[in-house]
């Protein structure tokens, strides 16, 4: 064991572990305040669903054999999976790669918020990321096909990013938009929430990609310095399209290309130079705003705008980094700009066979979970909130103690929930509940 390495290591699944919390606040802030509680709850409750089934079943799927499509059983229930290993045990590598597992389920939430059932959620990201996820690690990571055609994702370009962008445009697509969708402004309730989550998000990314050197080594301080500067850039250019388009610069926009920057990084981070990064954060500024654009004056009600933010980003990082890639930094591979295209084609590859593997393996999962428990809330569950039907709490509350829903419907209008055993909502400020 190198103990340096064990130590960063340790650090990094830290890092990434808090990932999870910091997509949480990012995704609250941006819905109503009446389902903020249910959309903190979506992501934290990954941590346990997905993180179980990790330990149980996923990390043999996606490492456990030499099968090239998907691992084997030979390590379910961590069977083989100790103290030994190589630079670092396997235990920890083990932990490692679990926290990834835990936030691309949890990434598909920001899709689906405000109308889906948390339990039909729960059962959903469970068999999600046995199914999809597992496998296609497996194909990038584990020493299958995609690996051995030389396919590069650094850190889950497309193992995370392109993977929870499909899965979240087709889980919107079967769930169908909230009842109010396009029929009035569904505005974010809480910006700083949004902007903190982005801060620990950038902060947590430095263990994603950084970490995914497995080392304390000079790879790492490339992913590290590249997961600084991709972002910055990214920022600046979205920031001018920002003003170019609206005349102001908006918190939420700039969140937002925090986030790009940095799915568009994650899988060139140790492939691609610092300028290569400042480069490829400006660029991916471009489809993921005009797509987010577009989107929004579209029926698809993907809330949040995951694909836009991680499947655009996702792919755009995933084909850059074969056009960026500097043997010069990384020790092993040019990209098209430097001489070899040799590695486009396993790069578009990746792209077209795990979008259309996600694609019908969300849609066949969705339709499965559809057979056992509705997958919707009902419309007056969607008027009083998630929070009170999903949980029987919220975030937001009165001084006495009673539940307070605003609601965008009327201005100063909120719906108080009495104390348990009274069921009647009744209506504050005037208006009908």
């Amino acid at each position: 064991m190198n103990q340096a390495d064990v130590a960063w290591m340790l650090v990094a699944t830290l890092l990434v572990l808090f990932m999870t919390a910091g997509l949480a606040f990012f995704y609250a802030g941006l819905v109503r305040a009446k389902n903020t509680l249910n959309t903190l709850m979506m992501c934290f409750a990954a941590l346990g669903f997905v993180g179980v089934a990790w330990v149980v079943l996923g990390y043999s799927l996606a490492f456990g054999g030499e099968n090239t499509v998907v691992g084997g059983l030979s390590n379910v229930m961590l069977r083989g999976v100790g103290l030994d290993g190589g630079n670092i045990p396997d235990l920890q590598f083990m932990a490692f790669q679990g926290t990834f597992a835990i936030i691309t389920s949890a990434l598909i939430a920001g899709a689906v918020v405000e109308r889906m059932r948390f339990p039909a959620f729960l059962a959903f990201i469970v068999i999600w990321s046995l199914v999809i996820y597992a496998p296609v690690a497996h194909w990038v990571w584990g020493g299958g096909w995609l690996e051995s055609l030389g396919a590069l994702d650094f850190a889950g370009g497309t193992v995370v990013h392109i993977n929870a962008g499909v899965a979240a445009v087709v889980a919107a697509l079967v769930i169908g938009a909230r009842k109010d969708y396009g029929k009035q402004a569904m505005l974010p309730h809480q910006i700083p929430f949004t902007m903190l989550g982005a801060a620990i998000l950038w902060i947590g990314w430095f263990g994603f990609n950084a970490g995914s050197a497995l080392a304390a080594d000079e790879i790492a301080v490339l992913a590290f310095a590249n997961t600084m500067f991709a972002p910055m850039a990214t920022i600046v250019v979205w920031s001018l399209l920002d003003y170019r388009h609206n005349g102001t610069i908006t918190g939420v926009g700039l969140a937002t290309a925090i986030v790009v920057g940095l799915v568009a990084i994650t899988p060139a981070a140790g492939f691609v130079g610092p300028i290569g990064a400042v480069a490829l954060g400006a660029i991916a500024a471009l489809p993921s705003y005009y797509i987010l654009m577009y989107r929004a004056r579209t029926r698809l009600d993907d809330s949040l705008d995951v694909f836009a933010a991680h499947g655009v980003a996702g792919l755009t990082g995933a084909l850059l980094t074969g056009v960026l890639a500097q043997q010069s930094w990384n020790g092993e591979v040019n990209g098209l700009l430097f001489g070899d295209a040799s590695h486009m084609v396993p790069q578009v590859t990746g792209i077209l066979a795990v979008a259309a593997f996600c694609a019908v393996g969300t849609f066949g999962i969705l339709k499965l979970v559809g057979l056992f428990t509705e997958l919707r809330v009902d419309a007056r569950s969607e008027d009083v909130g998630l929070d009170i039907t999903q949980h029987g709490e919220q975030g937001y509350t009165s001084g006495d103690g009673a539940i307070l829903v605003p609601t965008n419907e009327l201005p100063g209008t909120s719906i108080s929930v009495p104390a348990p055993g009274q069921p009647s909502l009744r209506p504050q400020g005037g208006g009908d509940a």
